[in-house]
């Protein structure tokens, strides 16, 4: 049994998820397995645009950014997955949108300087739909939890 982790890099993100600066909101995955769970993070600097404004004096990390941040996440491992699945590989058109989010809970601010570990769980997929249990987290502390559906479509 191999330790080996699967990482991707920033390159290889910008040619799975179609977001960029200022809102693409994971900077590498340290870990995923196909069709099991994913591991990556988002670096918070002092330098996210946002701050300008949420709050001047006393920056936090807007939670909504932070499911965003976590829809990332699955849509990485969602292109992963189905590039290990599907033996044509995927669409170029293809994107995973965001379909819904459920039970969210912020429990702590995320603030520059923090270290947003984002993990996602697969659950299940049915007809294009994937479902995923996901939480950030800071320090190893649980800063949010939320149950996101993403829908696979071509576009």
């Amino acid at each position: 049994m191999s330790n080996e982790l699967n990482s991707v890099d920033i390159q290889e993100i910008f040619t799975l998820l179609p977001h960029r600066y200022p809102f693409l909101l994971i900077d590498r995955v340290l870990d995923y397995k196909d069709l099991d769970y994913l591991h990556g993070y988002k670096n918070i600097t002092v330098n996210e645009p946002i701050f300008t404004g949420h709050f001047p004096g006393k920056p936090i990390f807007p939670g909504v950014l932070i499911v965003e941040a976590l829809a990332q996440a699955t849509g990485v491992l969602g292109f992963k997955s189905m590039q290990a699945v599907d033996t044509e590989g995927t669409d170029k058109d293809e994107l995973y949108l965001l379909a819904g989010v459920d039970k969210v809970r912020f429990k702590q601010p995320v603030v520059p300087g923090d270290q947003l570990h984002l993990h996602a769980k697969f659950v299940k997929e049915r007809r294009g739909i994937w479902k995923f249990d996901c939480t950030a987290k800071v320090d190893g502390k649980v800063v949010c939890e939320a149950e996101i559906t993403c829908a696979r479509r071509v576009m």
